[in-house]
């Protein structure tokens, strides 16, 4: 690492982002590393939060111990902005890949998002332990994915590992460092911090809270900070582990508490010494945001002029899962009914919630991560409208699938189930008509609902009754045979017409 300039400018830890697809082991991987069991108790072995945690390992000299700050992202699809964001705040990234699976869609998704942010990565080859595990023919994967790994035509630097039993993760923590000695990561002390917003969360006893990674800088009690238009007084600092630090410096991970609006997810942040610096500071862009208007999001499907709209109030324990399942959500398009989100927010599901489903029709309240308090559930109850919460995103995803499937309005359609021209006629008695005809299309069968057609315009309805074939009674007949027919109908059948057989099926 090149030496600093100043006494101010060190050397700064590497941020570290592990990506790559739903269950190839990046939760295992992390939590194997901080030698803990966290992170294995996530709900469907899916991690559903972006977290940061810090920890120590013993460089290549055995002597210095290296603090490396990990970012933990969610696997799923729906949190690719989540994982995006990740890759925005990191110096560099390490790709898990399964030696069992390979490069799936999530690992190429992931690869995109640490390309566009420009870092340097590590590809993690995981589950080396496994019976079905094949280095080799993953190593080939990964090439043809435009994956170069050392050796393989490249200079991307690659590690076999097993996050289960450890197998490999020394090296691999070795290789980090000797990539961040590398990129000559350094940052200034004397300035005051800047950072990301991480996680932003609404605590039910400290209000508006926010983790934040500081990139620069050193960050004090006293200052005051402002995450574009969120402020907060710096009056405790905690730490990954929540314990309250005098201060804190560049790649650590701090909670901070007190903010005047919830921040968002994946904002700069900055410190400021006075309150005065950071609310003038706050007043400008205040001012530079109002002159754009939001973008409008356009529905690829268009909805019918009397589509039935569903609203539903959402609700998260923080502020990137709830951005995440408003993305799942919006990608659920219908003809004939859709969603309107009416509120959103972060906590717990309260009674100001519940009041607002009860006063809109067919209302559906959905949490994620999020707990339903007993006086929102007595308000349910008693007003009887739908109250769900979900761990798991994709099963939250199903179920308004499926509630939308039961709520779509049905209407009844024609379905042609056959033709037949009309050959001959041969009686008429009190409406009803013995005639020959010929089916050319599909069936006619007994009971059949008809539509009479002359020249191709429909002149009135009718039903058969009865049916021949071959002079013996019959209860259908198939397309290519002629037939004899009974049809009751106020119209005068004559020889030329077309008789459209059809049934009313539900839409």
């Amino acid at each position: 690492m090149a030496k600093p300039t100043s006494s101010h400018i060190v050397p700064r830890p590497p941020i570290v982002v592990i990506m790559g697809h739903i269950d190839h082991g990046k939760s295992s991987l992390l939590d194997y590393i901080r030698k803990s069991n966290i992170v294995s108790g996530e709900a469907g072995g899916i991690t559903q939060h972006l977290s940061a945690y810090e920890v120590s390992h013993k460089g290549t000299d055995a002597y210095t111990a290296n603090r490396i700050t990990f970012l933990d992202t969610p696997g799923h699809e729906a949190f690719s902005k989540m994982r995006s964001r990740g890759a925005g705040v990191a110096d560099i990234a390490i790709l898990v890949v399964s030696a069992e699976d390979g490069v799936r869609e999530q690992t190429k998704e992931a690869l995109r998002a640490i390309k566009e942010a420009g870092i340097p990565y590590i590809v993690a080859i995981n589950k080396i332990d496994k019976a079905n595990a094949n280095i080799e023919r993953t190593k080939q994967n990964l090439v043809e994915n435009e994956v170069y790994l050392e050796g393989y035509g490249g200079d991307v630097p690659f590690a076999p590992i097993s996050a289960k039993v450890g197998t490999g993760i020394p090296e691999l923590l070795d290789m980090l460092l000797l990539v961040a000695e590398m990129a000559n990561l350094t940052g200034d002390s004397a300035l005051p911090a800047e950072g990301i917003v991480v996680e932003s969360r609404v605590d039910t006893k400290r209000g508006n809270t926010a983790t934040l990674i500081i990139t620069n800088g050193t960050l004090e009690k006293g200052s005051f900070i402002l995450a574009e238009e969120s402020l907060a007084p710096v009056r405790a600092i905690e730490n990954f582990l929540g314990e309250v630090v005098a201060e804190a410096t560049f790649s650590s991970p701090v909670q901070i508490t007190g903010f005047d609006t919830l921040p968002a997810v994946g904002t700069t942040f900055h410190a400021f010494e006075t309150k005065k610096e950071a609310e003038r500071t706050q007043e400008l862009l205040r001012e530079e945001r109002a002159k754009f208007a939001p973008t409008k999001v356009t529905r690829t499907i268009p909805l019918s002029p009397d589509a039935l709209i569903i609203p539903v109030i959402l609700k998260s324990d923080v502020a990137g899962t709830l951005e995440a399942v408003e993305k799942e959500l919006n990608k659920i398009e219908r003809e004939r009914i859709a969603i309107k989100i009416i509120a959103k927010g972060v906590g717990p599901i309260g009674e100001n919630d519940a009041k607002l489903a009860s006063g809109s029709t067919g209302a559906i309240i959905v949490g994620f991560h999020t707990k339903i308090e007993r006086g929102a559930q007595d308000i349910a109850e008693r007003f009887g409208f739908t109250v769900k919460t979900f761990d798991i995103i994709y099963e939250l995803s199903e179920w308004v699938n499926a509630e939308l499937d039961r709520r779509t309005p049905k209407f009844l359609s024609e379905k042609i189930e056959g033709l037949a021209k009309v050959l001959k006629t041969f009686s008429t008695t009190k409406h009803k008509q013995v005639i020959g005809g010929k089916v050319t299309s599909g069936m006619l069968e007994v009971g059949a609902q008809v539509k009479i057609m002359r020249r191709e315009t429909a002149i009135g309805k009718g039903k058969i009754t009865e049916l021949q074939q071959q002079k013996l009674p019959a209860k259908k007949v198939d397309e290519g045979n002629e037939c004899g027919m009974m049809v009751e109908a106020d119209i005068e059948i004559v020889p030329g017409d077309v008789l459209e057989a059809f049934v009313m099926a539900e839409k």
